[in-house]
């Protein structure tokens, strides 16, 4: 990850390979905002903007010859859109533009930042948005690709509020925060030969150390023995059995307990009810809530954060085979309910189902869970705009968080007249409903296993991985989506 500091320097004196300011769409074309830059480039800049196609629009980046004026090689326009009616721009336009300029940075060493940070709490979302975009996932690349590909490896923030506690509190969040989006698009990009649910059960260990938080991991005979019959039987056809991930963090005096259940199907063929071909190698990214919760949970910790705070990883691979789990299926879930397989392919309400029961019975204050759970979601909310519903108390918080953080979530109904769909002849539930509203069955089935604790579900399946054009901070693949909301709801019920 890139190296952040703070300058109060005059921009235009930085010896950096790229400066980056912001661009403002107004009335009168194209405004320069963040820094003062010379009158006769200022002046060189509106005369070809048109011809460059500078407007100042959000997400718009533009990378011109710095000049003689500027120490800088590159002299980096990035999109602002509008002010607001008092002529700033909100957190997430900041956020998005550092981001986006840092994004198309890569391959250069060192970048100076001079957006607008008007207020001091200005500069937690010019750092966040400019450390999630300098990623790229290079585990795999060789040769001159790693080199293009590889992000800035300094960032200066300039910033007349550099040296004040606030701001350098800010970074240093900005840093934690950053890591954990990064550590959550890593596994999510990573492809399944190589992440499956022991793999992953390393993985979290190794993220969680020195971070105060404990890991625990049950295998296939422990899951067996545990009567955890949703991993039990969504994993059983592959030859790399499930595993439950707890990672505990507990600080003393914690003002609250929250729970966490991440969906984790490192592959996720569909099983017997096997999906079709094309887009299945998106199906890694099935794993992408689990992901947020490991990584939720250790920037909570690394942040001492005073809550207490346990995810479960419910990690299985969902592969066809003779040992495979069989549509028509009844299983019995943790704490006893059993459940009529009629779709193999709505696996992960199932190991959802065992993550969620062994969570309330350690009675948290709340519970959340997060999961690529549906393409119903999809068709609902499109790829950007994740579902939330569950207790309303519950849902209007994960609302807050996210409306704070930056990430996009809508609140969903849990119609009571849709759990009649969910109705098994053979045993208390069937593991899908009719296909009319398939998001919200989804949510009302986890809803039956929770009992009486406060809950909400968080549906990541479109906005979880980027298959589109890169946009802001967000690049092409895994995105990282949920970890901020988390922390962020977290860190809200510390206060």
């Amino acid at each position: 990850m890139a190296d952040l500091t703070l300058t109060s320097k005059n921009p235009t004196t930085l010896s950096v390979d790229a400066l980056v300011v912001g661009t403002c769409a107004t009335s009168d074309g194209v405004a320069f905002v963040g820094t003062d830059l010379p009158a006769t480039l200022v002046a060189e800049l509106e005369s070809l903007a048109p011809t460059l196609g500078i407007t100042g629009a959000a997400d718009e980046v533009r990378k011109v010859p710095a000049g003689a004026e500027l120490r800088a090689g590159a002299l980096v326009l990035t999109g602002l859109g509008a002010r607001d009616d008092d002529g700033l721009f909100d957190a997430e336009t900041l956020r998005r533009a550092a981001g986006a300029a840092l994004r198309e940075l890569a391959g250069t060493s060192s970048v100076a930042v001079a957006l607008p940070t008007a207020d001091v709490a200005d500069v937690a979302p010019v750092a966040e948005g400019a450390l999630m975009g300098a990623y790229a996932y290079e585990r795999y690349r060789s040769g001159d690709d790693v080199a293009r590909a590889t992000p800035p490896s300094t960032v200066q923030l300039v910033t007349e509020h550099a040296r004040t506690a606030e701001a350098k509190k800010a970074v240093a969040r900005a840093e934690v925060l950053a890591a954990a989006v990064h550590g959550t698009r890593d596994l999510v990009n990573t492809p399944p030969n190589d992440l499956f649910p022991a793999a992953f059960a390393d993985l979290a260990k190794a993220a969680a150390k020195g971070s105060g938080a404990k890991v625990t991991v049950l295998d296939e005979k422990q899951l067996a023995a545990g009567g955890y019959g949703g991993l039990i039987g969504v994993g059983q056809g592959s030859t790399r059995g499930p595993r439950l991930v707890k990672i505990a963090y507990t600080p003393s005096k914690a003002r609250g307990k929250v729970a966490i259940v991440g969906k984790g199907i490192t592959f996720d063929s569909g099983g017997i009810s096997i999906k079709p071909a094309a887009g299945m190698e998106t199906m890694k990214s099935d794993m992408a809530g689990a992901a947020a919760v490991l990584h939720a949970v250790v920037a909570a910790a690394r942040l001492d954060v005073p809550v207490a705070v346990t995810g479960w990883l419910c990690l299985a691979e969902n592969m066809p085979s003779g040992a495979a789990q069989r549509p028509s299926d009844v299983i019995t879930v943790r704490g006893g309910k059993t459940v009529e397989v009629l779709n193999t392919d709505a696996e992960g309400r199932l190991v959802m189902a065992d993550g969620l029961v062994a969570a309330t019975e350690e009675k948290p204050d709340v519970v959340l869970d997060i999961a690529t759970l549906t393409g119903a979601q999809v068709v609902a909310l499109g790829n950007r705009v994740s579902a939330v519903m569950g207790s309303d108390e519950v849902r209007s918080e994960v609302l807050a968080a996210a409306e704070t953080t930056g990430e996009a979530f809508w609140p969903m109904p849990l119609p009571d007249e849709l759990r009649a769909g969910l109705k098994s002849k053979v045993a208390d539930l069937q593991n899908i409903g009719d296909r009319p509203g398939g998001m919200l069955s989804a949510g009302i089935f986890l809803r039956e296993f929770v009992g009486d604790t406060p809950w909400a579900h968080l549906d990541i399946a479109g906005p979880s991985f980027n298959e589109k054009a890169p946009f802001g901070y967000t690049g092409v693949g895994g995105t990282g989506v949920g970890v901020r909301t988390l922390l962020g709801l977290i860190e809200g019920r510390a206060s």
